[in-house]
């Protein structure tokens, strides 16, 4: 919402408690919360009754479920309906048919993410456990739907009124994250020889050749794609978001060059200088939590230039306790808030928000950016042939396009290569640019 608009909204509740301020604060920016009878009243703006007990003709009621006094967490009965075509939970009576405060705070906050889930096969919290997929609508930002529909509840109560965070302009952010910068260059001559025999010898000729073209300065390697993207950013008027694995400690998910690689220092100070860029944190770091705070200050003084963003290597991350890591490292904008094994909307969201931690109950400081299209998960997750994979793009960008949110695309650059098979999705994302945003 905009500041113009920051005191025509007032909710009255009973009960104010640090939940129901803050998804109040995340739904209706600069909203009025008020346990007063008297001043909610006299009021001259939307009204909006959180309470058991209508209260006028003119005020829209929402009845409290009752998630938003609660403290600590305990399994929910999740029993879903439909309301104006969309799937709802936590039913109660008023002018609404559920409570959409204490709906979306257990979606946004991730609370389901605290019980006890299963994991799938990277360690991670499977998409499987979700309400969303279960109910099917892990394809839709369901809780910015919901403020579309109650946007014209409230209109019949206040004809005028223009109140939720949908009117903020549609955003695309296309962000990359630099797992493996090249494929062959800047590597130790015995990887380049071992890698020679390895494909010679599983009758890989291609690779075989374009290795030798590309280490004999013939060709370029095939994953600098980074003067290509430039050229796209500066023809769409696009502004980025590149994430850096920035690797101290080498493993098995971690197969950068090294942060004290000269090439690969030299690729990340260009890029800094351009663009907005930010942490890749190893898989390492989930597990020797130590190289966190070492990798962020290894990039530190690679770019020179302070770290705030970040995005976990595989989207490995547990709540509450990989987000309390990345704010005590100094990260204030996290952009992991998507599932590794499907693409769709984790947290059923578009728009930018804070993190609400459950266990303290309390807002942070870290900032949530949720993403729902990673070209990975597409091909190796879902089994996506380049063609499906740009009609899926296409839905998630027309989707979010709708709700006015925020929409992020993740790609890798040795995805986005000339290399065969790799071509297709190159000129996938080059015909998705070139439809939306020429």
């Amino acid at each position: 919402m905009d500041s113009a608009r920051e005191d025509t909204v007032i909710v009255y509740a009973l009960h104010i408690s640090s939940r129901l301020s803050y998804i109040l604060s995340v739904l209706f920016p600069g909203a009025n919360i008020t346990d007063s009878k008297e001043q909610f009243n006299n009021f001259n703006g939307v009204k909006i009754n959180y309470s058991s007990q209508r209260m006028d003709e003119e005020s829209l009621w929402i009845v409290p479920y009752g998630l938003l006094k609660e403290k600590g967490i305990k399994q929910q009965t999740l029993d879903c309906f439909e309301w104006k075509g969309i799937k709802v939970f936590f039913k109660t009576q008023g002018d609404l048919p559920f409570d959409l405060l204490s709906a979306a705070f257990y979606l946004l906050s991730r609370y389901e993410e605290y019980l006890p889930h299963d994991l799938d096969e990277y360690g991670r919290y499977s998409h499987t456990n979700s309400i969303a997929y279960k109910e099917e609508f892990l394809k839709l930002p369901i809780v910015n739907l919901w403020l579309q529909a109650f946007e014209k509840e409230i209109s019949k109560k206040s004809p005028h009124a223009l109140l939720t965070s949908h009117n903020s302009q549609f955003q695309f952010i296309p962000t990359y994250d630099i797992d493996i910068a090249y494929s062959y260059l800047h590597k130790p001559v015995w990887k380049n020889v071992l890698g020679f025999y390895r494909d010679l010898l599983q009758g890989k000729f291609e690779q075989v050749m374009e290795r030798g073209n590309v280490y004999s300065g013939r060709k370029p390697d095939p994953f600098d794609v980074f003067d290509w993207l430039d050229e796209l950013h500066i023809k769409y008027h696009l502004d980025p978001v590149y994430f850096f694995l920035t690797i101290i400690k080498r493993g098995k998910y971690d197969k950068n060059l090294s942060a004290g690689s000269k090439a690969l220092q030299s690729l990340y100070k260009r890029l800094a200088k351009k663009y907005i860029t930010g942490i890749h944190p190893s898989w390492q770091s989930g597990t020797e939590e130590s190289l966190l705070g070492k990798e962020i200050e290894t990039l530190k003084g690679i770019i020179q230039m302070p770290v705030a963003l970040s995005r976990n290597h595989y989207l490995r991350f547990t709540i509450p306790h990989t987000y309390r890591r990345l704010t005590a490292a100094g990260i204030i904008d996290d952009y992991s808030m998507a599932y590794g094994g499907v693409n769709g909307f984790r947290a059923s969201y578009a728009m930018p928000y804070q993190w609400y931690d459950l266990e303290n109950e309390s807002v942070t400081s870290l900032a949530i950016h949720p993403f729902c299209f990673m070209e990975v998960t597409s091909f190796f997750n879902q089994g996506y042939s380049a063609v499906e994979a740009r009609e899926e793009i296409q839905y998630y960008h027309d989707i979010v396009k709708s709700v006015g949110g925020e929409f992020i695309t993740l790609f890798h650059n040795h995805f986005l290569t000339e290399q065969p098979e790799w071509i297709e999705w190159r000129r996938m994302y080059m015909d998705f640019l070139e439809k939306n945003f020429a």
